[in-house]
């Protein structure tokens, strides 16, 4: 379809997925976002750009917002916000003050005429057809895994690690300062850069013996990376091997990313369990790093041999492949969902928004007893 022909019509409905990194903006009944740019704004006090998420105070991330969302509607969206509807995709642990404060901004500030609050780990499963499925979402700040049975997503089943792409960043500057002088000062940027380009998701017993330093193993070949002009830092072959080790290494409480899917599938009823098990779908940036999901398979069959999970007698796992890249699926869900009637049935309009100043949690979108 014709941009002109998108940006005339009438019935044009925004869709935004804020993530504590990066933000996919776009608009319903699209197969990808228009862009995706960083969750970050400038400050009216400091000049400075910050993250949203890394906000003060209510007020604090009210001026944020503001600014941030005159980014995407006049930059990105160029179309005027006024009585236009929005659906926001928003994870299922998203802070209540996050989400009243971004309700606050659009109605009052940038006057749309209705919103719908959609949670990303149950429109996730729209971009696939099915309504059955552990759905796992690695982000910036941590790693949700919450199973969705029949269109329900399980909340007493949720699990949650500090896991997610900050901490694989962390892991990584550790990592690089083991043989590289002056580079504690890496910017976010820098790190992430050398993260997608070289580094990846090893096997199981090649991780053990890098982490045994067994002399017969050999590791990947080294790599030059250019920062600051006509310098260089080695990332060397054991680092792009390693760094995304924290994912699997259990801790004190023996809590991984493998234990956390099989937790989260042994609070589900015994029924479900194995299709659950068959039904697993990798959402978030950090899942695309070469390797993953067949580390996590093997690291998922690894653990069923432990006596913990002795119980869930489950014949193996099966994993989704999104029709579209693993960082905008629960965007692209809610662009699916704004194509429906669900928009006009549940969203909240203006008028019902300004009598209570007060945005209803999606629990409350059921119909028939079923949650849409």
């Amino acid at each position: 379809m014709p941009i002109y022909e998108t940006l005339s019509s009438d019935k044009l409905t925004v869709v935004l997925d804020i993530g504590s990194a990066y933000t996919k903006f776009g608009f319903s009944g699209e197969f990808a976002p228009r862009t995706i740019i960083k969750s970050v704004a400038r400050c009216k006090k400091s000049g400075q750009l910050r993250r949203i998420w890394d906000y003060e105070s209510a007020e604090d991330l009210y001026d944020l917002l503001v600014e941030f969302l005159h980014v995407i509607y006049f930059r990105y969206a160029l179309l005027s916000p006024k009585d236009k509807p929005v659906i926001i995709v928003e994870s299922l642990l998203c802070p209540t003050l996050f989400r009243e404060t971004l309700a606050k901004v659009l109605f009052s500030h940038y006057e749309i005429s209705m919103m719908l609050s959609l949670p990303s780990h149950l429109v996730s499963l729209a971009s696939i057809a099915v309504d059955t499925a552990v759905v796992v979402d690695i982000g910036y700040k941590e790693a949700v895994v919450i199973p969705v049975c029949h269109g329900l997503p399980m909340i007493q089943a949720w699990q949650a690690l500090p896991i997610g792409a900050e901490a694989i960043h962390n892991k990584l500057r550790t990592l690089l300062s083991g043989n590289n002088t002056g580079i504690q000062n890496l910017s976010e940027e820098t790190l992430e850069d050398i993260k997608v380009r070289c580094c990846f998701v090893t096997e199981k017993n090649r991780a053990e013996q890098l982490a045994q330093a067994k002399p017969d193993i050999v590791a990947c070949p080294d790599v030059k990376y250019p920062i600051g002009g006509t310098e260089s830092i080695v990332v060397t072959g054991k680092v792009r091997e390693r760094t995304f080790e924290i994912l699997y290494e259990e801790d004190n409480d023996h809590y991984c990313l493998s234990t956390m899917i099989l937790d989260a599938i042994l609070q589900v009823d015994l029924n479900l369990r194995q299709k659950l098990s068959e039904n697993l779908l990798l959402i978030g940036g950090t899942t695309m790093i070469p390797g993953f999901k067949a580390r996590l398979k093997e690291e998922l069959e690894h653990q069923l041999k432990n006596e913990r999970y002795s119980k869930l007698h489950l014949k193996g796992f099966g994993f989704h492949s999104a029709p579209c890249k693993e960082n905008y699926t629960a965007w692209l869900g809610g662009a699916i969902y704004g194509a429906t009637e669900l928009l006009n049935m549940k969203a909240v309009t203006k008028e019902i928004y300004f009598k209570g100043n007060k945005l209803p949690d999606w629990v409350h979108l059921r119909e028939g007893g079923r949650t849409l």
